[in-house]
């Protein structure tokens, strides 16, 4: 099978600190890969030797089959990249940031207006193609972002943190961006903050920590992999929390977690703890408001692999964009 996306034992050092510690990638043509990992984990300098901006040390990486050192130019002609933050220039216009990229693409003129009327209806920016960018929301800002990587027409897109600092509601509206370019072929290379993000748009997952791959497989497959439940429960009377927590603490054998809304969570591997704990706190006078068990998350997934959450990144932060 031919990937989209390949490496194969990707190192990178900057002075004594190892990067990158031989990491292998792929990604499938048409699908979404999410790369997660804690803060300089590498997953920016990965998608920096990716997108050619960076030579590895060792190890190769291939785009739609191409080297990314030895065919680096034909690479950047191939795909698009969305750094951290919005890259565009503020005191353009949405219209004038777009033909700028088609005209430093080599478009001529006519072609990079066109290009970017249609990008601009794709993205609902038409009623605010003619504003200066500088004057665009968030939200606005990083879909205008998205377009410009999207004039080329790249058939691989890198999108390095692309919803940093947005709302749920730009950030759901990019998720729906991503979503019609998979379904239109394009194949795409996800790093995220958001495990929920990862959680809906990735096909398959790669967690990176001190430089490697520490574990991969679709979601569903890394849930698997840790294995478990989650038994939630939140007592019907606040009064009742601390001897409903003993109960659940001696039925399921683990210490259980209280969250800030006042919901008690435990580990379970054996459905019989449910009925259980039922009987457990009926005979003991005890109701529950909510009651529940749930599979593990992501997130808790990625407690396990790695020891610690999920935080915003800082690591490399990449503000270019490739193909201009």
């Amino acid at each position: 099978m031919e990937f989209a996306i390949q490496a194969e034992g990707l190192v990178k050092t900057f002075g004594s600190t190892r990067a990158l510690d031989g990491v292998d990638l792929v990604a499938r043509a048409g699908t979404v890969l999410g790369v997660l990992g804690p803060n300089g984990a590498g997953k920016t300098t990965t998608v920096r030797i990716l997108a050619t901006l960076l030579r590895p040390d060792a190890g190769r990486a291939s785009v739609g089959g191409l080297d990314v050192v030895r065919d680096a130019g034909a690479v950047r002609a191939a795909i698009g990249l969305t750094g951290q933050y919005a890259a565009v220039d503020e005191m353009l216009t949405g219209t004038e940031n777009l033909v700028m990229i088609g005209r430093l693409l080599g478009l001529p003129r006519r072609d990079a207006k066109s290009r970017a009327a249609q990008l601009l209806e794709r993205f609902a920016l038409t009623d605010a193609a003619g504003r200066a960018a500088g004057t665009y929301s968030g939200g606005m800002r990083r879909r205008l972002d998205l377009a410009a990587s999207l004039v080329g027409r790249p058939s691989v897109l890198f999108l390095d943190e692309p919803t940093t600092g947005l709302d749920p509601h730009s950030r759901g509206e990019l998720w729906d961006i991503v979503r019609g370019l998979v379904a239109d072929g394009v194949t795409v290379l996800l790093t995220t903050q958001y495990l929920e993000e990862a959680d809906q748009l990735a096909d398959e997952i790669a967690v990176i920590d001190h430089g490697r791959v520490i574990a991969g497989g679709t979601p569903d497959q890394l849930k698997a992999q840790v294995g478990g439940q989650t038994l939630e429960l939140r007592p019907a009377r606040p009064a009742e929390l601390g001897p409903v927590r003993t109960v659940l603490a001696a039925v399921s054998g683990h210490e259980p977690e209280l969250s800030p809304t006042g919901v008690l969570s435990v580990p379970v591997r054996d459905d019989a703890v449910l009925p259980a704990l039922v009987a457990r706190l009926t005979e003991a006078g005890l109701v529950a408001g909510e009651l529940a068990l749930r599979r593990s998350s992501l997130d808790e997934v990625f407690l396990t692999l790695t020891g610690h959450r999920e935080a915003r990144p800082h690591d490399d932060a990449d503000k270019t964009k490739v193909g201009v």
